[in-house]
């Protein structure tokens, strides 16, 4: 096995699909990236058994042959190595060498059929869009995924296929996030899937804001996602998401008209002297008032008055001051809608104009 390629060429791919490799592994092969050389060029890949990445990519003087390798250690080197310069990298035996200039550097190796890989799955959907609408998806809503929660199908996004729309939606419990574009085209049957918290994470670091179309490939027990060059497969999460759109509050007529980046600004100085643990904040509002009131138990106080254009009269409630900073920071417009019900209900975030992006976050009793 043996091929020759750019520096930035394969750091680029090496940036992919390294993130997936674990530090914790149980197997030691997970620590190696699998190198396969072909007449098409170079395939590196990197699996955790839960999600798997695969970067293509061309190369001079292929050999053809496959390999592992330490993927960190590949891609310590490779980064460290200085612009412009050209990587040769030849198996030997059971090692690998890897040529730069006047560097050489040889790693151990681990036999490629010990590597796993996904076995071919049975689609039963595939849809496309934009790279950049479903980036624009999944960062308006991952920040609200559970973190190691119990409720392990809280721990990642859902995928909720409708006729010709697809929406991402996350939840924590304590606040949700849901956002909606249109597909190019239609699907057979609406479909729900769970993705796991890594696989999103990886999904985010990988997608750029262009033109490109990516292809999503739904099977029974996976995610694929296709890219120019780069193929990221997941397993999915085996639960049953909650009827998200049972959380959004119904019936909240009492609406709140604020500059979003005012608010964002008045809710960050209040923090500072809200409560450690519960990060509290009351929100009292009043005719072309919103005031943001903070306290600690060192009986410290902060008060914030922004202008508001909105007739509600006399309306108290709490809230984590965290989790409406986390919902302002992913609406993407000049002014933003707050929608209440009553002081005791949770508060629906959003576009004054548009309703395909919502957040809603629940009350703090104070």
């Amino acid at each position: 096995m043996r091929f020759s390629i750019q520096r930035e060429t394969l750091l680029k791919r090496l940036q992919q699909v390294v993130g997936v490799v674990e530090r914790r592994h149980t197997l030691p092969v997970l620590a190696n990236l699998l190198l396969v050389v072909d007449a098409n060029g170079v395939t590196l890949t990197a699996t955790d058994l839960e999600v798997e990445m695969c970067a293509q990519t061309t190369a001079d003087d292929l050999v053809a042959g496959e390999v592992t390798v330490p993927a960190r250690k590949l891609f310590d080197i490779c980064r460290a190595l200085p612009d412009g310069c050209r990587i040769k990298v030849e198996r030997n035996g059971e090692r690998v060498t890897v040529n730069a200039g006047r560097g050489r550097y040889t790693l151990a190796t681990l036999p490629a059929s010990e590597f796993p890989t996904v076995d071919s799955i049975e689609l039963v959907e595939r849809v496309s869009l934009p790279e950049a609408t479903l980036k624009e998806l999944m960062s308006r809503t991952s920040f609200a995924m559970a973190n190691q929660d119990v409720r392990y199908y809280l721990n990642g996004m859902l995928f909720d296929l409708r006729e010709n729309s697809l929406r991402c939606v996350a939840t924590d419990g304590h606040r949700l996030a849901m956002s909606e574009a249109k597909l190019q085209g239609k699907v057979s049957s609406p479909r729900h899937v769970i993705v796991p918290r890594k696989g999103i994470n990886e999904l985010q670091g990988l997608f750029e804001s262009g033109d490109a179309t990516v292809e999503l490939e739904f099977a029974r027990n996976h995610l694929r996602v296709r890219r120019e060059g780069v193929t990221f497969t997941s397993k999915l999460v085996d639960g049953r998401f909650p009827d998200y759109e049972a959380v959004i509050p119904i019936g909240a007529d009492k609406e709140v008209r604020v500059q979003r980046g005012e608010m964002r600004e008045a809710l960050q100085r209040a923090a500072i002297l809200s409560n450690e643990k519960y990060r509290g904040v009351k929100l009292e509002v009043s005719p072309n008032k919103l005031r943001i009131v903070a306290h600690n138990p060192e009986q410290e106080e902060a008060i914030e008055e922004i202008e508001a254009r909105t007739g509600v009269s006399e309306l108290n409630v709490g809230f984590n001051v965290n989790y409406l900073l986390d919902a302002l920071g992913a609406i993407e417009s000049d002014e933003v809608l707050l929608c209440l019900r009553d002081g005791q209900s949770s508060c629906l975030l959003r576009k004054p104009d548009a309703d395909d992006t919502r957040h809603v976050v629940m009350p703090l009793r104070l």
